[in-house]
């Protein structure tokens, strides 16, 4: 990409999106397009469509969901559904009617099977059965990888697809409802520091496993990923089988979780597990070998990522 290129980023204020936007702007590239959903709601097909009619950016970045932890899930399975797929549909289309060069597509590794092999390879997906808490969710993150495809192959387009791992880092959602495991755990402990608690108390038994990567880790590889040579990414991939993990292809107890947080934070009492809490899936890492094969490996490990993440964490006032 030259550094004049237009490139349009859907969802530069959530997590991924906005550390793609620190990413472009720390390289020199000038003509970001962005638009907020007041601005430009990328369900309604005409306000999508006329957008890029009148913008005709030369890539796209597609970093726009609508998220959310297990209970938004399980309580707006069709919003999740809808939303995502509408996104999707018209983002996608309508980059292939205005004849952008490249488009990436951001999707999320809930879309493998529930009882999978582990590490979870790219060709596991359709193979059994999607865990039910985020199926609607997942259906829909398949269906952006299958537009990609379909479109790449009736119409000769370049349209990639990266799955992320569990992300965490700078702009992360920190709302004490309907946040994920890091967020969570920082403010829990963070609380417990100030409130002088002899005990942090952390769900389920601790044994459960999860792989985390940092954002701006992330954003690197989607850029990696959307610049990378045309015939290295075909190399690589497969017409109907092209989407990448992006991961650390490492993964950590939440117990291991939880005592790394700890050191983070400084706080200096005890972590105790409520076992009568369920644990979720007991392991969930996903194989990286597609993506090393390419050139790239994630740089900042979960020590470095949760220290900065904290860092920004206390400078904007979250824990007020």
């Amino acid at each position: 990409m030259n550094l004049n290129d237009k490139i349009y980023i859907a969802g530069h204020r959530g997590l991924v999106g906005s550390a793609i936007v620190r990413q472009l702007e720390s390289r020199g590239f000038i003509n970001l397009l962005m638009r907020t959903h007041k601005e430009l709601d990328l369900t309604n097909q005409a306000q999508v469509q006329e957008f890029f009619k009148q913008e005709k950016p030369d890539y796209v970045i597609l970093a726009a969901a609508k998220v959310g932890g297990i209970h938004a899930n399980n309580t707006y399975p069709a919003d999740f559904i809808y939303q995502n797929m509408m996104i999707e549909a018209n983002v996608i289309s309508s980059a292939y009617e205005s004849k952008v060069k490249r488009l990436l597509f951001l999707g999320s590794t809930c879309i493998y099977p529930k009882a999978v092999e582990q590490p979870m390879r790219e060709d596991a997906l359709l193979t059994d059965v999607l865990e039910p808490t985020n199926e609607p969710y997942a259906l829909a993150k398949i269906a952006g990888i299958k537009l990609c495809e379909s479109y790449n192959r009736q119409y000769g387009t370049d349209f990639r697809s990266v799955m992320p791992t569990n992300l965490y880092g700078i702009n992360d959602n920190f709302h004490p409802e309907n946040s994920h495991v890091v967020p969570a755990l920082m403010q829990r402990f963070h609380q417990a520091k100030v409130d002088n608690d002899a005990e942090v108390v952390v769900w389920g038994t601790g044994d459960a496993m999860r792989e985390f990567l940092y954002v701006d880790d992330m954003a690197q590889a989607s850029l990696f990923v959307l610049e990378l040579d045309e015939e290295d990414y075909k190399a690589n991939t497969q017409p109907m089988l092209s989407h990448i993990n992006v991961g650390t292809g490492k993964d950590v107890t939440i117990r291991e979780m939880a005592e790394i947080m700890k050191k983070v934070v400084d706080y200096k009492g005890k972590v105790k597990f409520d076992v009568t809490k369920l644990d979720g899936s007991p392991r969930k890492l996903i194989d990286i070998t597609r993506l090393k094969r390419m050139g790239w490996e994630y740089s900042v490990d979960l020590k470095e990522g949760l220290d900065e993440t904290y860092e920004w964490y206390m400078s904007q006032n979250l824990h007020q």
